[in-house]
């Protein structure tokens, strides 16, 4: 007997995926697999989103504190993972959910990884030297010429990513986005039921601007002060939106207000890109709306649909 398909939850930051996981997870009887590159690592809590007690308490939840900070994670990584916390939960009897905004993970979950040159480490170490000299932001400024649609996704400050997408470019002659786009339609490594959230853009971009004040409240910019004592202030998750903002304050670079308000405005542009990479995945189940505003009866019917 075949397996069940996966349920999968993909949309924006802040458009209701762990509530929307997390209820289907409780009316199926599944287990939440996170599909997210920065709830992988320890210690990065607070600016994560990452479920809280209760939604953990009640939803078991897979690859959420799986990093140490300072350690590659690769998508390559995270799949080897992710197959074992799959086999695991179904050797239970359970269904599964996975959930997350980080698209290239969920593509190869779901489609395997793309063919892509190994690592270099002459080619890295070359990378870390321009770094050091001249910052990650002259690295990106030059993957925006070969790859400008990678740039475009991948976060200015994460050195490895950039790092790794000139490789590729300089190793083969193709940019890693057209790689990547030319795997998409592999042949499938699960079924899936995939079911994207797409709140109105205004409403989205309100929800984005409340949820980074009440992470404001709930102790970020103490979290990212712990983070730098502890030694963390270059690693690669201080890289991401938020952090490297409320960082870039606590040295002195910008005022608090110019911080968050910065932090808006970049998770604003991320959710923007989130939804154009989702929005070309096909076999995508859309709700124009939250999590939290999915009705019973179209839930119903979408998780009645064969994948």
């Amino acid at each position: 007997m075949s397996e069940p398909p996966l349920i999968v939850v993909v949309g924006p930051t802040a458009a209701g995926k762990t509530e929307l996981a997390v209820r289907v997870a409780l009316e199926i009887g599944a287990e939440v697999v996170s599909a997210d590159s920065m709830q992988v690592y320890r210690h990065f809590d607070v600016g994560t989103a990452k479920p809280d007690s209760a939604e953990r308490r009640g939803v078991p939840h897979h690859l959420i504190d799986v990093a140490e900070p300072g350690e590659p994670f690769s998508a390559a990584r995270f799949v080897t993972l992710a197959d074992a916390a799959i086999a695991e939960i179904r050797g239970r009897g359970r269904r599964i959910v996975v959930a997350g905004g980080t698209g290239l993970y969920v593509r190869a979950l779901l489609h395997g990884l793309f063919e892509a040159p190994p690592p270099d480490p002459a080619i890295r170490a070359r990378h870390q030297a321009i770094r050091d000299r001249d910052g990650v932001a002259t690295l990106h400024a030059a993957l925006e010429r070969v790859d400008p649609e990678a740039a475009q996704r991948i976060n200015p400050a994460d050195f490895v990513r950039v790092s790794r997408a000139l490789e590729v470019y300089e190793q083969s002659g193709r940019s890693i986005s057209s790689l990547q786009a030319g795997h998409r339609f592999a042949e499938r490594r699960y079924p899936a039921v995939r079911i994207g959230l797409s709140p109105a853009r205004d409403a989205l971009r309100q929800r984005i601007e409340q949820r980074v004040d009440r992470m404001m409240v709930a102790g970020w910019l103490d979290e990212v002060r712990d983070l730098v004592r502890r030694g963390l202030g270059e690693s690669a998750p201080m890289g991401a939106l938020g952090y490297r903002q409320l960082h870039a304050h606590l040295k002195g670079a910008l005022d608090l207000v110019e911080a968050v308000r910065q932090t808006k405005r970049d998770t604003w542009r991320f959710a923007r890109r989130q939804l154009n990479w989702f929005g070309s995945e096909p076999d995508t189940i859309w709700f124009q709306g939250t999590g939290a505003e999915v009705s019973a009866q179209w839930l119903g019917d979408a998780l009645g649909r064969d994948s």
